[in-house]
């Protein structure tokens, strides 16, 4: 079987394995939202049993589960129960939002952390890579929620002028669309700087370590004996190979990135998929919490599939041994 094909199926089998996965995990964990919704609304009995079968909650669990996967691949993701609308609508909105946030701040603290770690590297054993280095580690053990809470208090509190919650500022009237872009800019600052403060230090540590690795290899010493400048060695010929450990952990940060989004958008309340999942999980809204892990565990997936190509483009070797 060709390794593409292979991997394909391995992809295909690992989201059917997410799948059912995702379906039980909320089905057997304790508490009905069906009990929930009629003690808020206080119903009837009657009306509860109606309510229960309107979200097809009525049958067994493996009833529920073939018609879960039915559903599925006719592309529905069912109904939401708190928010009373289709779990699509609730996701593409969220989803949305969401991409914003991780766009802007992926793109910050990959290209800022590089850099950094580029120029720690190529100074290996100087005070300016210790202090580096350091100083990386002291803001990696920060947690996530702490940085985005004092950010709100020094700037929701103390100096002001950022707005710490929402997307875009309530009531707002735009005259145009540049108006709306620089409010959602401006909204878009504190939960960007929260991320970046603590994940670029994810990038410095290993752009540094895996530069400092390729630095000490032979042809690296050739290069220095031919008289090449720092520069040139560091950015021609070392910069291309220490990016491959820095591939594969961007990969990775977009599984932690999932954690630390959740915890940033609910402590600015970003409408995002993380600030949906906490909400949703309090209501216990199944349908829209499975959709939710089901729409990260196939960017997770589709991450690594696109990683593992593009590594084997970068370094021939992997598809010589494959």
């Amino acid at each position: 079987m060709p390794p593409l094909l292979r991997r394909i199926l391995v992809l295909l089998v690992s989201l059917f394995a997410i799948v059912t996965f995702n379906f039980f995990l909320f089905h057997v964990i304790p508490g009905d939202p069906i009990r929930l919704i009629a003690r808020t609304q206080k119903l009837a009995p009657d009306q509860v049993e109606k309510l229960r079968q309107s979200f097809g909650l009525d049958g067994s669990l493996i009833e529920q589960y073939f018609r879960y996967l039915s559903n599925l691949l006719h592309g529905d993701l069912g109904y939401s129960f708190s928010l009373k609308e289709p779990v699509s609508d609730v996701i593409g909105r969220a989803l949305l939002n969401t991409l914003i946030l991780l766009t802007v701040s992926t793109i910050i603290v990959v290209v800022v952390g590089i850099m950094i770690g580029v120029f720690a590297g190529s100074r290996h054993g100087k005070k300016a890579d210790s202090a580096t280095v350091v100083t990386s580690l002291i803001f990696w053990s920060l947690p996530t929620f702490w940085v985005g809470m004092l950010l709100v208090f020094t700037f929701g509190v103390w100096i002001g002028g950022l707005p710490i919650s929402g997307i875009t500022t309530p009531n707002a009237v735009y005259h145009s669309g540049i108006d709306y872009v620089m409010d959602v800019a401006r909204h878009l600052i504190l939960p960007t700087i929260t991320l970046a403060i603590v994940d670029i230090a994810f990038f410095i540590i290993i752009t540094r370590t895996s530069l400092v690795d390729v630095m000490g290899e032979d042809y690296m010493l050739t290069a220095r004996g031919k008289g090449l400048t720092r520069r040139t060695m560091v950015w021609k010929h070392g910069f291309r190979n220490a990016l491959l450990p820095v591939l594969t952990a961007s990969v990775l940060y977009i599984s932690a990135l999932v954690a630390g989004a959740i915890q940033v958008e609910v402590v600015f309340s970003w409408p995002g998929m993380g600030l949906l999942t906490y909400n949703s999980v309090l209501a216990r809204d199944y349908p829209v919490l499975e959709a939710c892990f089901l729409v990260t565990a196939i960017v997770v997936l589709a991450a690594n599939f696109g990683a593992d190509l593009v590594y084997r483009r970068l370094d021939p070797r992997v598809a010589v041994n494959t």
